[in-house]
């Protein structure tokens, strides 16, 4: 462990897959270790944007503090290194209080970058940008992704083939350095870590997650998915980022006509599906893990006392 490292205090990390049991796994690990959460979700962030992302309720909630989750609004951009500052100050104030940080999330890059720090990458290039803005305008963002997936197939793995902006930022780095963007990113999170971790993965088997999403997708638009989106566009503009996440961007197509919500609900399940895959993906190549747990067979009980003894070893270094 670095100095800067054991300077920031100790955090455990649950991460995994969409549906995977992350939060409610995090819930149980709080209440039995004085500990308070930390999201790191890109879509819970956004105020208003609740059952489309699985925002854990007040009620599941029941006296645990959760920070990072309603704090910007959905015409707002948040990257990757605001995450990791907003994050530190959240952990900062966790440890002055005493109490225990757990994160909670499935956005790899995020959690990347808030216990590994990001890697330095050249400015933007104008000239370079605008010339593959115009190719995704003439062709479409899937054309410039199935590029991206030849020179560059990490960063293509981790990238929905329509986020253009993400897919313009990859190309733009390779044609800067020559170097895929997944490649130095993966080189630099070989290095040391800004916070001592205990690192924890969650999946399940593939037939298993797949059926947990078909679930969890019913009961979001039983819940009131459709009439929130509804509200959260009488808010905001339909173009506003947040509506391009999985679950929002397919309801903003029904209400807009073009598909049916049975069609649109199947569409959402695809989207998670596809996602999940980038995530497993993600989490397979990432250093600095120390578990890969089936969420479906993992023993509870072992996790709260591993993430215990994580916890005690710090009382026992300063003693």
């Amino acid at each position: 462990m670095t100095e800067a490292s054991a300077a920031r205090g100790d955090l455990l990390v649950i991460a995994g897959t969409t549906a995977s049991g992350k939060t409610a796994l995090a819930l149980e690990l709080a209440r039995a270790l004085d500990g308070e959460l930390i999201g790191a979700d890109s879509v819970q962030v956004y105020r208003g944007f609740d059952i489309g992302s699985a925002k854990p309720t007040a009620a599941e909630l029941a006296g645990i503090a959760h920070h990072l989750i309603d704090v910007i609004d959905p015409d707002q951009s948040i990257d990757a290194a605001r995450f990791a500052t907003l994050a530190d100050a959240a952990i900062g104030d966790v440890h002055a209080r005493g109490r225990r940080a757990i994160v909670v999330g499935g956005t790899g890059l995020w959690l990347r970058a808030l216990v590994r720090g990001l890697v330095t990458l050249p400015t933007p290039d104008p000239e370079t940008r605008a010339r593959l803005e115009a190719e995704i305008e003439l062709h479409g963002a899937p054309a410039l992704h199935a590029r991206l997936r030849a020179i560059d197939p990490r960063a293509a793995a981790a990238i929905h083939e329509n986020d253009a902006l993400r897919i313009v930022r990859a190309l733009e780095v390779h044609a800067q350095t020559g170097r895929p963007l997944g490649e130095l990113r993966h080189e630099h999170a070989l290095g040391a870590p800004r916070y001592r971790t205990l690192f924890l993965v969650l999946d399940r088997e593939r037939e298993a997650l797949r059926a947990r999403i078909v679930e969890r997708v019913a009961q979001m638009v039983a819940r009131g998915l459709v009439d929130e989106v509804r509200s959260l566009l009488a808010r905001w503009p339909s173009d506003a980022r947040a509506f391009g996440s999985v679950g929002y961007r397919e309801i903003v197509a029904h209400l807009a006509g073009e598909a049916s919500l049975d069609a649109s609900r199947d569409a959402i399940v695809r989207s998670t599906w596809v996602y999940t895959r980038r995530q497993r993906t993600w989490f397979r190549s990432e250093p600095g893990i120390d578990a890969h747990l089936d969420a479906g067979a993992m023993d509870v009980g072992e996790v709260k006392d591993r993430a215990a003894r994580f916890f005690e070893r710090r009382f026992e270094r300063r003693s």
